[in-house]
């Protein structure tokens, strides 16, 4: 299965995206906790230029809490800023503001001593659809401006927020790359929710999640569907779920597009714990460096 999901208005939000660069300071980059190699976007290095930046390991509370602790050794030996927040609970939200101010210290300090009145803190957020864009933004303002939901795709244009008199926001729609060069890239995407169910084939990303969670997390697939131990045949493991689960047809035969449907169901709404689909041992491309302050 290969998959692909840039519809027209990713486009239009990178030319944007770089046509406001003159006004920000600092950019916050959302990744997924979950898939923090796979959920960043290679053009963003190329979009941003040499701006300030934070990751955000956002969904901090439905990734394995050990490999997210890997994933910010990681940054922090690369000197890159990462934070691990869960934007849905407003967890680690504070820091972000705090560890902006640091970033910019100089800056700011530059234009006081040229007599530049102190403003607000202008950030970019930059993400793939359904990372939490806009859930981070209605907790840092305290209020619904942003429009959120468990879609991607939600947010279609730009826009700023103002988060008390420290910090301003532009909001941008999410933005996928054209083309996955991984198709493991695609199918992480895909179990984790970055992607338009519709256009997808669950049974595919069933198996994959499946076969990842044979592989890294074992003992939770037994727990939660009874296996004492797994057939490599993945029929076999759908058949067991599936009669374990009732996904059941007419005679008594498997509903494999149901059973694919409880997987990913239940994968998304933690019935299988907290879940990491990567390590930092999968980075294989250039690292993230410390971006320039100047």
């Amino acid at each position: 299965m290969t998959i692909q999901w840039f519809p027209g208005h990713m486009a239009k939000a990178r030319r944007e995206v770089t046509e406001k660069l003159k006004l920000i300071d600092i950019v916050y980059e959302l990744v997924d906790a979950r898939v923090p190699l796979s959920s960043r976007n290679p053009m963003i290095d190329e979009i941003i230029s040499n701006k300030p930046r934070i990751v955000l390991l956002n969904k901090a509370d439905m990734a394995d809490e050990a490999m997210t602790k890997e994933w910010l050794q990681y940054f922090e030996l690369k000197g890159v800023c990462a934070l691990a927040i869960d934007a849905q609970k407003g967890v680690g939200l504070k820091q972000i503001v705090q560890l902006s101010k640091q970033l910019l210290h100089d800056k700011f300090a530059k234009m006081k001593a040229k007599g530049i009145k102190p403003r607000a803190i202008r950030a970019l957020i930059v993400g793939i659809p359904n990372v939490g864009k806009s859930t981070l933004i209605n907790r840092l303002a305290k209020k619904n401006i942003a429009k959120t939901g468990d879609r991607p795709g939600i947010t279609k244009a730009q826009s700023w927020i103002k988060v008390g008199k420290e910090l301003e926001l532009l909001d941008t729609p999410g933005i996928l790359w054209p083309k996955f060069e991984d198709q493991t890239v695609g199918l992480k995407l895909a179990a984790t929710g970055a992607i338009k169910d519709e256009i997808l084939n669950l049974q595919d990303i069933a198996v994959f999640t499946l076969r990842h969670l044979i592989n890294e997390y074992p003992e939770r697939l037994k727990e939660r569907y009874g296996f004492q131990d797994f057939s490599e045949d993945i029929v076999d493991i759908f058949d067991h779920i599936g009669k374990k689960r009732g996904c059941l047809m007419g005679g008594g035969y498997i509903d494999y597009d149901k059973t694919a449907e409880l997987v990913i169901r239940e994968l998304r709404t933690m019935k299988l714990g907290r879940i990491s689909f990567e390590h930092p041992k999968d980075v294989t491309e250039a690292p993230l460096s410390q971006q320039s302050l100047e």
